[in-house]
């Protein structure tokens, strides 16, 4: 089969479409014949050598497709050949085929094509465990999500929204500000040009976001303390702001009774996933029919210009999802 291979880390140039051994289901899994995946910002690092795969996972990039069951491995009793499915990986997306524990599977919403299911699982489960599983977010809270055009920001918008919360952006360009808030953001902040922690408090009449979701960190540790809320949930999912502050203060922890966790879903546990997908469908998969939840797709591209979809991601220019078309 072809995938994009990689021979050395570095800059998107090292990417190219070669030949790869053809995966096998193995007890439990089924094999997939892909038809798009998609860019996330974990393939973006793992290029740099930055962010490897999970031990024993492919080293192929791409967390997400959408395809076709080809066949299934022994005691895999899910799915059956041809059946329309998209999944969550450790890796192994970008490639015209990919095996996948059939726990990790799910039903592609008759309403959408493979472009957009490949858009799904890694924002919106990634966002889900965010909000509802470590920030325990309630109905009437209010939620401050940065990097809200992002995937995982605008599946968060939508979650949020629908859960009956409200839900305030950062972003950096008037555009896609305006763009968060047409998605369903009740308030929105352009960074580059207000203080975010204050427009917060103003916003919540002094009483703070109950839950920030935060891709940044580091550099947003000060603004973050101020704008969250009494007894408040931060949930850090990236770095992308750096990993140190010298600003951190076990105090204002305490003063504010506030609980900051780290995660990742990519390296979590099959069980820990398969559960996590079971309570996320139960919940959430009918929305994906009646136009409550939608994939966000900006750009869908062939994956042989992978380089360019690479680019585009990581000089923030996506609003929603960057899509690889493979067959």
């Amino acid at each position: 089969m072809k995938a994009i291979i990689i021979d050395q880390p570095g800059p998107v140039e090292n990417m190219y479409w070669g030949e790869a051994p053809m995966p096998e289901p193995g007890p439990g899994q089924v094999l997939i014949r892909v038809h798009a995946t998609s860019v996330n910002r974990a393939d973006t690092l793992q290029r740099q050598g930055l962010y490897p795969p999970p031990p024993g996972e492919s080293p192929i990039m791409g967390l997400e497709v959408a395809g076709i069951v080809e066949s299934t491995g022994e005691n895999a009793q899910q799915w059956k050949p041809g059946d329309r499915v998209f999944a969550l990986l450790a890796g192994g997306g970008y490639a015209e085929y990919v095996t996948v524990h059939e726990s990790l599977v799910m039903p592609i919403p008759n309403k959408l094509h493979f472009e957009e299911a490949a858009g799904i699982a890694e924002v919106f489960l990634t966002a889900y465990q965010a909000i509802c599983w470590l920030g325990k977010f309630q109905k009437g809270e209010t939620a401050l999500v940065h990097a809200g055009a992002s995937g995982v920001g605008t599946a968060a918008i939508q979650l949020v929204k629908i859960l009956g919360g409200k839900s305030i952006v950062t972003v950096g360009t008037q555009q896609k500000l305006d763009f968060c808030k047409k998605l369903g953001a009740d308030f929105g902040i352009n960074y580059t040009q207000e203080n975010f922690a204050e427009k917060v408090r103003d916003y919540t009449q002094h009483k703070g976001a109950n839950l920030i979701i935060d891709f940044i960190a580091g550099s947003y540790y000060e603004q973050n303390f101020k704008a969250i809320a009494v007894d408040g949930r931060w949930v850090v999912l990236a770095l992308l702001g750096g990993r140190k502050s010298e600003e951190f203060d076990f105090g204002k922890l305490l003063g504010k009774r506030v609980q900051i966790m780290g995660s990742t879903l990519r390296s979590r546990s099959l069980a820990y996933k398969a559960e996590l997908i079971q309570d996320f469908s139960d919940q959430f998969m009918q929305a994906f029919e009646n136009n409550r939840l939608s994939p966000v797709i900006d750009q869908i591209w062939p994956i042989e210009r992978v380089a360019e979809a690479h680019h585009y991601l990581e000089n923030n220019q996506n609003m929603g999802k960057v899509i690889l078309k493979v067959q």
